[in-house]
């Protein structure tokens, strides 16, 4: 026996540094004479001297002594896909968890994967956590990019008929519309980083590269010198410096061509991916020594409203509502229920992705801007032209970039989500079209929108044909002349859709049926009520 060997053992629990002692004997038996000398030497030194003064001193880590081990431990259920929204749900019951003092953060873990970026930056979030010791429970499976993440925690637990494994990488074929193995650069990267992953943890990189690489073969090694035995694949044997010493012992099945590994909780233990299986979470409690169950953070009311105002059918609603109070904002200039009722409806879409992970200030800034183009274009640049184009253009891609923090999709679930929310966005833009044209022709029949425009005493009657014409009331205030349908003027200023006309002598606040008027058209009155005026270009009509 070495003394690396030696050292690496008598770390180990008293009963696990029993059961490896006997294991160890065996070797010792079959070396030479000097090496069995110094190898039972060690191990005696170890029984009949360190061993009684570490029991005087304190326990070792991972004993069961009845004290707890850990003041407090706080339990985050990590279920479902794995995207940018859970991630962030992660993030931020984590810090509640470091807020209420715990030094012990469980995992539990019902994933079969999900966005890879996503799952490594999960990943990477536990294996840097340094206020707590992290174990990622998982009583049913951790599969692709789940189990990627379970590899950053200290510890993996499983239970004894869960799953774990199977993390070969997928993405987007777009010459063959299909998704395919991805290729051998990705490969390479996701099998450097997932090696770094169970290095940190001390547990066998060959074994997590197997998970992404189909195509590696990983053995059972013993070093023929000092007895110790090892998980590795036929490139680490031969770029070891010791690389005539290892002796294959057999292969490890799961990891046979063509099959990413994927293996059972007991097989995890075995092949030592895994910590330990236990069979309840009454288990996993006492397996840590807790001296009361652990802090259960729960979804909040915050989490079930990001999760409701991510969903399709929420943000569509949104979206319609948002953008047809603009218009009715634009169409009837000025602070009121219109631009109040989009500035919530946005602010909801966008504080919703931000704290779902596929939004920041850029989107923000990317909508706003667009919606000034489109002022600019309505009420400063006649005409439809660069601006209003490129207003539109901007706030279709901020909406885009919102619901998704990819540019590119390059998985399945990328461009799954990809395709909801272009969906979304499309069938949202069709519903505005329709209620700015419904709002057009009924804004005055809305019980609560007819309401907001001051009117004159006898406003709420519809003029009619049997009213003066306007040139008979001649020689009165001009808010007292009266105009009935079909009466000619002229635009004095563009009409988008809102604008002043002249009707004769005197100026009148008037909107469009929709479309933009320049100013100097010929206009005809087509709609009177209250004191909203809608008219039509007639020279259109020539």
């Amino acid at each position: 026996m070495s003394v690396a060997a030696y050292n690496e053992l008598r770390h180990l629990p008293t009963g696990a540094f029993a059961a490896e002692t006997s294991k160890q004997v065996d070797v010792l038996m079959k070396s030479g004479l000097t090496t069995r000398l110094c190898g039972v030497g060690l191990l005696l030194f170890h029984w009949l001297i360190l061993l009684p003064l570490a029991a005087q001193d304190g326990p070792a880590d991972g004993e069961h002594t009845g004290r707890a081990l850990y003041e407090q431990a706080a339990l985050i259920h990590f279920n479902g896909p794995i995207t940018s929204r859970l991630e962030q749900y992660i993030y931020r019951k984590t810090d509640k968890a470091r807020a209420s003092g715990a030094d012990l953060l469980i995992i539990q873990m019902d994933s079969p994967g999900g966005e890879l970026e996503a799952s490594l930056r999960l990943a990477n979030y536990f294996r840097d956590l340094d206020w707590a010791y992290t174990v990622a429970y998982v009583p049913q499976q951790a599969l692709s990019g789940a189990a990627i993440a379970a590899l950053g925690c200290n510890e993996i637990v499983l239970r004894p008929q869960a799953v774990f494994g199977d993390a070969g990488p997928i993405v987007m074929d777009y010459m063959e519309f299909g998704f395919r193995h991805a290729p051998e650069k990705v490969q390479t990267d996701l099998a450097r980083r997932v090696r770094d992953l169970a290095a940190k943890g001390d547990r066998p990189p060959a074994l997590a590269e197997a998970m992404v690489d189909k195509d590696l073969i990983v053995h059972r090694v013993r070093h023929q010198e000092d007895g110790r035995e090892r998980y590795m694949s036929e490139e680490e044997i031969a770029a070891d410096t010791d690389s005539s010493q290892w002796e294959k012992i057999n292969k490890v099945l799961e990891s046979r061509a063509g099959k990413f590994l994927e293996v059972s909780g007991t097989r995890a233990v075995e092949l030592g991916m895994a910590d330990a299986n236990v069979d309840h979470e009454s288990e996993l409690i006492q397996r840590y020594d807790l001296a009361k169950p652990p802090h259960v953070l729960h979804r909040q009311f915050a989490d079930f409203a990001v999760d409701l105002l991510n969903s399709p059918w929420v943000t569509a609603l949104l979206l319609v509502v948002g953008l047809v109070a603009l218009y009715v904002e634009f169409a009837a200039p000025g602070v009121s229920v219109g631009g109040l009722t989009a500035v919530l409806c946005f602010t909801l879409f966008f504080w919703s992705r931000f704290l779902g992970g596929t939004a920041g200030w850029l989107e923000v800034i990317l909508f706003v801007a667009g919606i000034v183009f489109v002022i600019v274009e309505l009420f400063v640049i006649p005409g439809f032209g660069v601006a209003g184009v490129g207003g539109f253009l901007l706030i279709v891609i901020s909406l885009v970039m919102a619901g998704q923090n990819f540019l590119v999709p390059e998985t399945a679930s990328e461009m799954r989500t990809l395709t909801r929310t272009l969906l979304v966005i499309a069938g949202s833009g069709v519903l505005v079209i329709a209620g700015a044209v419904a709002t057009t022709w009924y804004l005055d029949e809305i019980p609560i929108l007819g309401r907001l425009a001051l009117k004159p005493p006898d406003a709420q009657l519809t003029v009619t044909d049997s009213q003066p014409h306007y040139e008979e009331n001649a020689g009165l205030p001009p808010q007292q002349k009266k105009l009935r349908v079909g009466d000619v003027g002229m635009a004095d200023s563009p009409l988008r859709p809102a604008g002043v006309a002249r009707f004769g002598d005197d100026f009148h606040d008037v909107v469009s049926e929709g479309n933009f008027v320049e100013d100097g058209r010929r206009i005809k009155v087509i709609h009177l009520s209250g004191n909203r005026i809608v008219v039509r270009d007639i020279d259109d009509a020539l």
